[in-house]
């Protein structure tokens, strides 16, 4: 028996959603960059002569930024796999009591971001198919 496909949803519906997601994809994004800098900068105790390399392992993944500020499907889909270490890493801390605080923001940063980034990625592609005529 053949599937038959879901229709798509209408560009009005999904023109609003698309905004949202994507504002809320970035609010997180920048979010979680200015978590991890001002934790590091501020309250970690970690040698100076480490810091610079530390912030650059963690600020290396975020990398994406150009992507998701262009508005980047693929970019906020990436992003969805690479918020991942950052959960991991909010969880981790959280265990801490030295470091709870920051672990469960670092942890409801990084889940926002998966959730916006995850939403978008699949509104843009149906707005994207829709354009294209695909009913």
């Amino acid at each position: 028996m053949a599937k038959t496909a879901k229709p798509l949803p209408s560009l009005e519906w999904l023109q609003p959603r698309l905004t949202l997601s994507r504002i809320a994809s970035l609010v997180s994004f920048f979010g979680l960059g200015a978590l991890l800098l001002t934790w590091n900068l501020g309250f970690a105790n970690v040698p100076d002569n480490l810091l610079w390399v530390i912030l650059g392992v963690q600020f290396a993944p975020l990398l994406l930024a150009p992507g998701l500020i262009l508005g980047n499907a693929r970019a906020h889909a990436w992003a969805c796999f690479v918020v991942n270490l950052y959960f991991i890493q909010g969880v981790l801390a959280a265990f801490d009591p030295s470091k709870a605080l920051y672990g469960w923001l670092l942890t409801l940063t990084s889940f926002s971001l998966f959730c916006a980034a995850l939403m978008y990625t699949r509104w843009r592609f149906q707005y994207e198919r829709k354009l294209a005529g695909e009913a």
